[in-house]
């Protein structure tokens, strides 16, 4: 420690001056050494992480694909070739329902029958006899209407048992529009009335291609003629339907 303008003599012991300027800063609430230039305190520790390192994140690995759902029926190759092997097949086989069998309904009437009708599933009410309450007694004063008795008809529906409110995205996906056309083609009809917009979407007719939707012609299979209709329930709630379907029916019947 040097004073301006002053050398101290050789030998002159300057820790009295020393401690009495220490004191003096003391006083003066200064006792911290204080310096301006930044320093790292972490110095040593774990580098923080930077754009050029980036923290390591675990990678999961990804999990493997779902199984595919398996077909309604299993394989279509497996199914039967004969109408009468069909309808037994119909009543048990498990993959037809996963695994459900209690409450099928067999289809009805002799097969190359003059007209085939092909509804979304049986009645609830149904026990031996497909469509055996209100919708089966609308449907037989149809049939009536145009000609053909109640069991000349072949009556089928798409589904084994009554379902209230079935997924028909995941059915489609199922394969149960594949199962319905091998079905007609077993029944081998003249003709064929599909009742329900979800039916004859199942056999390759397209509804929004018509604002009515009791007028669709189209072809189902080896040329069978088909007359895509409204749903029985939907034409029992609304009674002015019945007169679009009758005006169908009849250039139906007269092309």
């Amino acid at each position: 420690m040097t004073f301006s303008g002053q050398t101290p003599p050789h030998g002159t012991d300057l820790s009295a001056d020393i401690a009495a300027a220490l004191d003096w800063w003391r006083e003066a609430g200064v006792d911290l050494d204080y310096d301006e230039a930044a320093r790292d305190w972490l110095a040593g520790a774990a580098p923080a992480a930077t754009d050029q390192q980036a923290p390591q994140v675990p990678v999961l690995p990804a999990p493997p694909p779902p199984p595919p759902a398996p077909k309604i029926g299993g394989d279509a190759a497996a199914w039967p070739a004969d109408h009468a092997a069909f309808v037994q097949w119909w009543m048990t086989e498990p993959l037809l329902d996963s695994g459900q069998v209690f409450g099928r309904i067999a289809p009805r009437g002799p097969v190359t029958a003059p007209i085939m009708v092909l509804v979304d599933h049986p009645e609830a009410a149904d026990s031996d006899r497909l469509l055996s309450g209100e919708e089966g007694r609308l449907l037989d004063a149809i049939l009536r209407a145009i000609g053909i008795e109640p069991d000349q008809a072949y009556v089928a529906s798409v589904l084994p048992r009554h379902m209230p409110l079935p997924d028909w995205a995941a059915l489609d996906q199922g394969g149960i529009g594949q199962l319905a056309l091998h079905h007609v083609g077993l029944a081998t009809p003249q003709r064929l009335i599909t009742f329900g917009k979800h039916v004859s979407s199942l056999l390759g007719n397209d509804p929004a291609k018509t604002a009515d939707p009791a007028r669709q012609f189209y072809q189902v299979g080896a040329g069978i003629p088909a007359l895509a209709a409204p749903a029985l329930g939907t034409l029992m709630a609304r009674p002015r339907g019945k007169a679009g379907l009758w005006r169908a029916l009849l250039d139906w019947q007269n092309a």
